[in-house]
């Protein structure tokens, strides 16, 4: 398995990137519109050095794009230390895939989308502003609000929305796949809205459609052990740990 996802990781960002050689990282430079890419280790390849990743630091630098690096913990174990050490915070996300037997029964009110929609970005950045899973204050006022400014945005995945009669979208997702592998992520659900199973029902309609769609593995990456239970309540199973680095604050 540990090299299905290290195969998939190299390939995703490859056809939207230009790709650069730091030692043994690999920076992907995004080449057109969307979301910027990370640097992650080399593959197949060997071990990380701190100097490494000083260099891939001021190669970010000096393109203008996030200091960020991605990368799975049970394949380069040494790169936790060596990313500390090089002065970057490590986020350690459970590592989860998908038993298929488990998935819940689909929801009504979650549908599928070929292309990104304004609505599946702008309820995303509202959801990651307020990170967890506890309910807030930010709801749809603020996502109208935000979507009478959004303008489209490219996407090349597939999505899944949760719209409510009366509500509409209070959660979105995506799932992206290179081969036979795809990876769930950006879920996320409008903070008035949690607590309702919108965020897994979406998690849980992504899976089954790439499963329809012929995928051999579905996975995703939580972001803390909290989030995980909302994974495991629609049939995901940890199995490692993705590691997500970036300069402090």
């Amino acid at each position: 398995m540990w090299d299905v996802l290290e195969t998939f990781y190299d390939s995703v960002p490859r056809p939207g990137s230009r790709v650069e050689d730091h030692g043994e990282l690999v920076l992907f430079v995004q080449a057109g519109d969307g979301y910027p890419f990370y640097a992650r280790p080399r593959f197949p390849g060997g071990k990380p050095t701190v100097d490494d990743v000083l260099g891939v630091r001021a190669r970010q630098r000096e393109l203008g794009v996030p200091e960020a690096f991605e990368w799975v913990h049970e394949t380069t174990p040494d790169l936790l230390a060596v990313a500390r050490a090089a002065g970057l915070d490590v986020l350690e996300a459970p590592l989860m895939v998908l038993d298929p037997a488990k998935l819940p029964d689909p929801h009504p009110h979650v549908r599928l989308l070929d292309s990104r929609t304004p609505e599946v970005t702008v309820v995303a950045q509202l959801a990651f502003s307020s990170p967890g899973t506890a309910k807030g204050e930010v709801g749809t006022a603020e996502r109208d609000a935000a979507l009478a400014e959004a303008t489209p945005m490219p996407g090349r995945h597939r999505y899944a929305v949760a719209d409510v009669p009366g509500e509409g979208v209070l959660a979105s997702g995506t799932a992206q796949r290179a081969g036979d592998v795809v990876e769930i992520a950006g879920i996320g659900t409008l903070p008035a809205a949690r607590r309702r199973g919108l965020g897994g029902a979406v998690t849980a309609e992504l899976a089954r459609d790439a499963l329809a769609r012929g995928a051999e593995l579905v996975f995703l990456s939580a972001g803390s052990a909290e989030i995980a239970k909302v994974y495991e309540r629609v049939g995901f199973r940890r199995v490692g740990t993705a590691c997500i680095a970036a300069p402090p604050g």
